[in-house]
């Protein structure tokens, strides 16, 4: 027996015409509240409100940035501030301990030689020799 996989789950379906159910009322919300502005307000004192309203509301419905819905970025910026924020941040050394670190990374840079530069046939011959000879040296213990 097949059964049949339903495909495109996170696609809303077009209900009304080109829009989804959602984005049909985020149109239609923010038309009726431009409508009650400038019934209230009229049109020389509404216009500013009612600008402000009808590019929320287009925003809500047709801008989609990374491809998610605006309101998602408005529910995350709302939960930003309204939320307890975690600050982490680094203790300062005291000038004492930082000169004293600074004096040791001084004796080591000084007792070990320059790893930088390039090794030459004979300073190869004497790594492979000393490492040959710790590697006697650890057969005749054992």
């Amino acid at each position: 027996m097949q059964f049949k996989v339903p495909q495109f789950l996170d696609i809303e379906d077009k209900i009304f015409g080109p829009f989804t159910f959602r984005e049909f009322a985020y149109l239609a919300g923010g038309a009726g509240l431009c409508f009650v502005l400038y019934k209230l307000l009229g049109l020389i004192f509404g216009a500013i409100p009612i600008l402000i309203i009808a590019a929320f509301s287009i925003a809500l419905t047709f801008y989609k940035p990374n491809n998610k819905p605006f309101i998602n970025m408005i529910e995350a910026g709302f939960k930003y501030f309204t939320q307890n924020k975690l600050y982490i941040w680094k203790k300062h050394v005291n000038k004492m301990t930082n000169d004293k670190l600074r004096m040791t990374n001084d004796n080591k840079n000084e007792a070990m030689p320059d790893m930088g530069s390039k090794l030459n046939g004979s300073r190869l011959r004497d790594l492979a020799w000393s490492l040959d000879v710790l590697d006697l040296s650890k057969q005749k213990k054992s």
